[in-house]
């Protein structure tokens, strides 16, 4: 796919700037879909800074879907166990995170190392002719018409400029986002006044296996262990200390030294910044979608950054493509905004608040919360819901492309994202549930449901562009007429009882769009347009 300046009237149906994790993961499950992307970024070269650093197993799931995961995990570090410490150095709050099943396949914190991850997701891109990124490209302009989009964008290396033409245009480029600023999208919320220095190295030889809270009024701070002998630190600014003191290399090594040997590591970034809690006023703009952090930016206490911008390109992507493809009108898109923001909204209140718990600075306060911390655990579910990690924002949509409309039930399957337990395949080989489904809409129902209730569910299925999958309990016998994955845990026939289901539509991010008694599949139908 080329784009000069010979060929700026060249068609493509997706324009994404921006190729960070965010854009890159939009590029790839656009290409999965089969829709013309080009991804335009201002870096020449991929940088080489670990700036994000934590995926939950939301994301995990996210990058599974890319058919990448396998890949992405050779470099990553799964962190069972986090815990939260007082002045004294005792810890007063634990998560057993390796222990943590929220039901979507994996466990929920893995730390990562940026440049791998993205050089992975890059690569990706070769597996789709209809996929290309080109960089050294900043983006110029925008001007849009009922159509779509033209594009403007500037070779950094020469100055030279071009145009692009595409159906859509997607901000994932980041805080300073320069396509929100373009289309004068103001950002509103809260900018913390607290500095922090944060630090990232290898350490040569064995590394310790940590992820510890450091809640010492003192000087909070954060260090975790990550991929490839990687580590982590984040050390607040006190008050009185500048910048260039604590980027200073001698500074550096006085902080990190109760943690590890400071020779023992290389340091590849060192940087303060100021974290944010904001909002974009809208984002979408016509035929324009901000995604990530041109549209949100959150506390990093929850690891959630990154993981909300992966949330957005999941949701996002299917939905163009349906309505690129002609599956379904261009009103689909403005449910985008609609079911991610309060998500977004509920995640970046508990990061602020888990910031509170952290960044405790007047020592009575500490000390009691300490005291408090230690005490309440004492109550058997208090000690689950913290260790369990029970606080986590769920991933819940109250309203949008659902079923139903609204919810009123908060329990209700609609909105819900559907578990993803193991499943056995004829083979006998067993897979996680997802890797039945395919990346469009799937229908689920039980596989020895009555003959019409089946072929219902199969023309449902496949006028929708997807697949119907059965699924049996273990204990029962396989019948050749009716192929079906085997429910070894139990999972999905329990789910399936809970919410007295017969039939469950799918949307292609996982989330349940209808669960309803076979009576009312003629409804689902209607629901869904076909």
């Amino acid at each position: 796919m080329g784009c000069d300046s010979q060929q700026s009237d060249m068609q493509v149906d997706v324009i994404i700037s921006g190729c960070g994790p965010v854009g890159a993961l939009t590029g790839n499950l656009l290409g999965l879909m089969g829709v013309r992307t080009l991804l335009l970024e201002r870096d020449v070269a991929p940088h080489g800074e670990p700036r994000a650093f934590s995926c939950d197993d939301e994301g995990l799931r996210i990058y599974q879907a890319t058919g990448l995961l396998e890949l992405l995990q050779k470099d990553m570090k799964e962190t069972r166990f986090a815990e939260y410490v007082g002045g004294s150095g005792k810890r007063f709050a634990e998560v057993h995170t390796g222990q943590t099943d929220f039901g979507f396949g994996h466990t929920p914190l893995w730390f990562f190392h940026q440049p791998l991850l993205e050089g992975a997701l890059r690569d990706g891109f070769q597996r789709f002719p209809h996929v290309e990124l080109r960089q050294g490209m900043a983006f110029e302009s925008v001007e849009q018409d009922a159509r779509g989009v033209t594009v403007r964008y500037r070779e950094v290396a020469t100055g030279a400029v071009h145009s692009v033409r595409g159906r859509y245009l997607l901000a994932c480029d980041g805080a300073r986002s320069a396509v929100r600023k373009a289309l004068g999208i103001e950002m509103s919320g809260k900018a913390y006044g607290e500095q922090w220095l944060a630090v990232s190295g290898t350490i040569d030889g064995p590394a310790p296996d940590l992820c510890r809270f450091v809640c010492d009024p003192k000087r909070p701070a954060f260090i975790a262990t990550g991929a490839r002998n990687q580590l982590r630190w984040e050390f607040m600014m006190m008050p009185g200390e500048t910048r260039e003191h604590l980027e200073k290399p001698e500074t550096i090594a006085g902080l990190i030294a109760p943690y590890v040997d400071p020779k023992r590591v290389r340091i590849e970034r060192a940087q303060v910044y100021t974290f944010h809690c904001l909002n974009a006023a809208r984002w979408r703009e016509r035929n324009v979608f901000l995604l990530g952090d041109a549209a949100h930016t959150m506390p990093p206490f929850m690891g959630q950054g990154l993981v909300s911008g992966m949330r957005d390109a999941a949701n996002l992507a299917w939905k163009l493509k349906r309505v690129l493809h002609g599956q379904a009108s261009d009103s689909l898109l403005d449910s985008y905004e609609q079911e991610r923001r309060p998500h977004v909204a509920d995640v970046q209140k508990l990061c602020v608040n888990v910031g509170h718990l952290f960044m405790a600075r007047n020592p009575v306060v500490a000390t009691l919360r300490d005291v408090f911390m230690r005490t309440v655990q004492r109550i058997p579910r208090v000690r689950r819901f913290i260790q369990g990690f029970e606080f986590k924002q769920p991933p819940l949509h109250a309203q949008g492309y659902y079923f139903g409309g609204p919810k009123v039930d908060p329990k209700a399957a609609e909105g819900s994202y559907f578990i993803q337990p193991k499943v056995r395949l004829e083979s006998g080989e067993e897979v996680l549930l997802d890797q039945t489904l395919g990346n469009d809409f799937t229908v689920l129902c039980r596989w020895d449901a009555p003959a019409a209730e089946l072929a219902a569910a199969r023309e449902l299925a496949e006028s929708l562009g997807g697949r119907l999958v059965t699924f049996r309990p273990a204990q029962q016998t396989p019948k050749a007429e009716a192929p079906a994955v085997v429910d070894v845990t139990g999972k999905l026939t329990e789910w399936f009882s809970r919410h007295a289901a017969d039939v469950v539509v799918l949307r292609p991010d996982r989330f349940v769009f209808g669960a309803v008694k076979a009576q009312r599949l003629p409804e689902l139908r209607s629901a869904l347009g076909v």
